[in-house]
């Protein structure tokens, strides 16, 4: 909650700052006759192009692109350069057949390749009557297959070691060492709680889903790289996959909890519908918890490093000035930010196997019986 508070104040004190300066800004050509103001409007337009765009930032980092773009600078020449990875564009068009080259084919968006143009984030045809399927890796796409990489790689080696009779025979070593108080972890204070002696049969899926969300939230906090897990798509595939592995773990006093509650007769209809919509609203807050809460932490950074060109375009000076307060809440904000991404790997497993132990729960005898012994041997 603490931390919440400290977004939405943050969110309020900026938005507070730039409608302080964007009324002085309008007040201070009230008075100017129609050739001034004429004058005026040219003078903008010549240095709009030039002028720092915060929404193009902010939107360009937390939207999905064709390439990895880490900064821009103006070389000797005068023109400005990007240093960016452009990824592969793979279309196909029932009229034009399939096209596969490189997203720098485009220039930026500055110019069109093979009768595509860039449009914002999506690729379009440059003729209106030519139908195109996209099948590009953009960068969530490539930054998913990166982080799916690190994690075979990481838990294959770890398997090995323990094979060997390395952590098992000795005391573990290296990357093992460091990761397996975090499996222990899961399985101690997220499976064993909320499954009891079903925690074995959905291991594999908890962990999966812990590590895969956690690389995914360690590699966004990189600059240049895409915000995975803070696209709703990503966090809606995530959620359906619960919802899927729910459904399937439910029995028949799940159901009937569900659809013959035991309540008086007049309120059932009520809340028969209630704990029918309640099937739903489960994967939903799994789906936008995580992408609002990793959303919303690349934007306040993003804002926050704007603010400094934003105050810049005023005056120089304000800028210079205002620079360390905006680094060190930058600094500040990104220390929460890694505590985040542990955090919301484990509330989205933990929630998963809470709403999973609710589907299978058995009668009411049976679920005395397991809290009658909560401490009973496990051998793992």
């Amino acid at each position: 909650m603490s931390i919440r508070r400290v977004k939405v104040l943050l969110v309020l004190a900026y938005s507070l700052i730039f409608f302080l300066f964007s009324s002085t800004a309008f007040s201070q050509h009230e008075g100017e006759s129609h050739q001034e103001k004429e004058v005026h409007e040219e003078g903008i337009e010549k240095k709009g192009k030039n002028k720092f765009d915060a929404k193009e930032v902010i939107f360009g980092h937390v939207l999905d692109a064709h390439e990895f773009h880490f900064f821009s600078y103006k070389g000797n020449d005068g023109n400005e350069h990007h240093a960016t990875i452009p990824l592969p564009v793979i279309l196909y068009s029932p009229q034009k057949g399939l096209s596969l080259f490189s997203s720098s084919r485009f220039g930026h968006g500055h110019a069109s390749y093979d009768g595509y143009k860039l449009v914002g984030n999506k690729i379009a045809p440059v003729d209106a009557n030519v139908t195109v399927y996209d099948f590009s890796l953009t960068r969530n796409v490539v930054q998913m297959l990166i982080a799916l990489s690190l994690l075979v790689i990481i838990m294959t080696s770890i398997a090995k070691k323990y094979r060997t009779g390395k952590g098992i025979t000795t005391a573990p070593s290296g990357l093992q060492n460091a990761v397996e108080p975090v499996i222990a972890f899961v399985r101690d204070e997220v499976a064993k709680p909320n499954l009891g002696h079903n925690y074995r049969k959905y291991m594999p899926y908890l962990l999966t889903v812990f590590f895969f969300i956690l690389i995914n939230n360690i590699i966004g906090l990189i600059p240049g790289t895409a915000n995975v897990t803070g696209n709703i798509a990503f966090t809606i595939i995530l959620g359906v996959i619960s919802f899927i592995v729910i459904l399937l773990s439910s029995n028949k006093h799940f159901w009937g909890h569900i659809f013959n509650p035991p309540v008086p007769m007049g309120v059932k209809p009520i809340l028969v519908l209630v704990e029918f919509l309640s099937i739903f609203t489960k994967p939903f807050s799994l789906i936008i918890r995580l992408f609002a809460n990793m959303l919303a932490g690349h934007i306040i950074i993003i804002c926050l490093i704007s603010l400094i060109f934003i105050f810049g375009g005023l005056s120089t000076a304000v800028g210079w000035g205002f620079s360390p307060v905006s680094i060190a809440f930058t600094v500040f904000i990104y220390f929460i930010e890694i505590l985040v991404v542990f955090l919301q790997a484990y509330i989205f497993t933990n929630l998963t196997a809470v709403f999973i132990g609710q589907s299978m729960e058995g009668g009411h005898d049976e679920h005395h019986e397991d809290n009658l012994a909560p401490d009973r041997p496990v051998i793992i």
